[in-house]
């Protein structure tokens, strides 16, 4: 990735104030943290910044306060969240712009940390406006941007900061990118992508785009109801947007044009209820009971799967294959996740996945950490892989 400077290119920091985009937007239920991923994703940057004697001034967003001050989407308690990730003092302030925010980075010190409150409690934040993004760079002499998961977004702190300061990609936004680089820009092939999730109308245009960059495209979960009921096969009570069928026909007819092989389940695990433990069978997709419903692919499609897996060079993933999250419907994205995490140790398979169900499915699976790279940024790594432009990456090519 030698368009984008990194951290590397970055020489004398010492007593430089570090304007350093994060994604600590992390989930809270009860008023407590419950997963600390997006934290620990950015402990490398700020600690190797604060390790060369800057002054790391962190920039972030909670939650969708429009504009306004919401004190439940406050940052103040995430503050505390980070120091202990961090195991290092983390200073915060109740502003990110203004007096507050200048007097707590005048107050600093070599190696000192500070956490400045919700970008978005100001509207120029989402509006990028160029006071906002000017008030914001008035408190640092160079950006660092580390989140990938808001680069989809041209916002001041993600895209506007970077046209008023020497502009530099953190080592999260910078793994990010090499890995999105071996998954689709320049990938060894064959490619193989799987995708899945409940409905084709979330994701035409990943598919649209898909077709035309992938050798095999894996289509399951919901989303392969769509494609075979256009193909005329009945699919009972099986969630199912029939409407989309001349659009699932359209997305075949793109990817015979593009040589891309579209993968669909050939039998499927059938129940007449939707809850863990239901009675189920498995049954040809031609052969589906009018009163019952598709919930996972079946044995015969999971050995084709992971025969497509075991062709493949690069696997780009998004998206369960079936109802993983109740068993026994979660056999089919176990099964091929294992196998793509085998094929990874074993040097023999670069595997991309990202997206909120993905990262969960892979987890239940036990086999997150086994992928080449696991995205976390859900929407930005759909956007990029629709083809998208990404503007807080865009803004950091030279």
């Amino acid at each position: 990735m030698t368009s984008f400077k990194t951290l590397d290119d970055l020489t004398d920091l010492s007593g430089k104030r570090v304007l350093l985009r994060v994604d600590l937007n992390v989930p809270v239920k009860d008023g407590k943290v419950t997963d600390t991923t997006r934290v620990e994703r950015v402990a490398p940057t700020i600690m190797e910044l604060s390790g060369k004697g800057a002054r790391v001034i962190l920039l972030a967003h909670f939650g969708r306060p429009k504009g306004q001050a919401v004190p439940s989407m406050s940052l103040d308690p995430i503050a505390g969240i980070v120091e202990s990730v961090l195991d290092h003092r983390v200073h915060f302030a109740a502003d990110c712009i203004g007096e507050t925010a200048q007097k707590a980075v005048d107050a600093m010190v070599n190696g000192d940390i500070l956490l400045l409150e919700n970008t978005r409690f100001h509207a120029g934040e989402e509006n990028n406006d160029p006071d906002f993004a000017k008030a914001l760079a008035s408190n640092g002499d160079i950006f660092v941007n580390d989140a990938f998961s808001a680069a989809h977004r041209a916002h001041a702190s993600t895209e506007g900061l970077a046209h008023l300061l020497p502009a530099y990609a953190g080592r999260t936004m910078q793994a990010e990118l090499v890995a999105l680089e071996k998954g689709l820009g320049n990938p060894a092939r064959p490619v193989v992508a799987i995708v899945g999730g409940a409905k084709v109308s979330t994701k035409i245009d990943l598919l649209k785009n898909l077709v035309k960059k992938v050798d095999a495209l894996v289509i399951g979960g919901g989303m392969a109801n769509t494609f075979l009921a256009a193909r005329g096969i009945d699919v009972g009570k099986s969630l199912c947007e029939h409407d989309l069928a001349e659009t699932a026909k359209a997305i075949e007819a793109e990817a015979l044009a593009s040589g891309c092989t579209i993968v669909l389940p050939v039998d499927g695990v059938v129940a007449r209820e939707f809850k863990a433990g239901a009675d189920n069978e498995t049954v040809a997709v031609s052969a589906i009971p009018a009163d019952a419903m598709m919930l996972d692919v079946g044995p015969e499609t999971i050995e084709d799967i992971n025969a497509w897996i075991t062709k493949a060079d690069t696997l780009v993933w998004n998206g369960p294959l079936g109802a993983f999250e109740i068993p026994p419907f979660d056999t089919a994205t176990v099964s091929a996740a294992q196998h793509a995490a085998r094929r990874t140790d074993e040097g023999l398979l670069v595997s991309v996945a990202g997206g909120g169900d993905t990262v969960s499915a892979l987890n239940h699976a036990d086999v997150a950490e086994d992928f080449s790279y696991v995205s976390t940024a859900g929407g930005a790594f759909l956007e990029w892989m629709e083809g998208k432009p990404l503007p807080g990456v865009d803004v950091l090519k030279h």
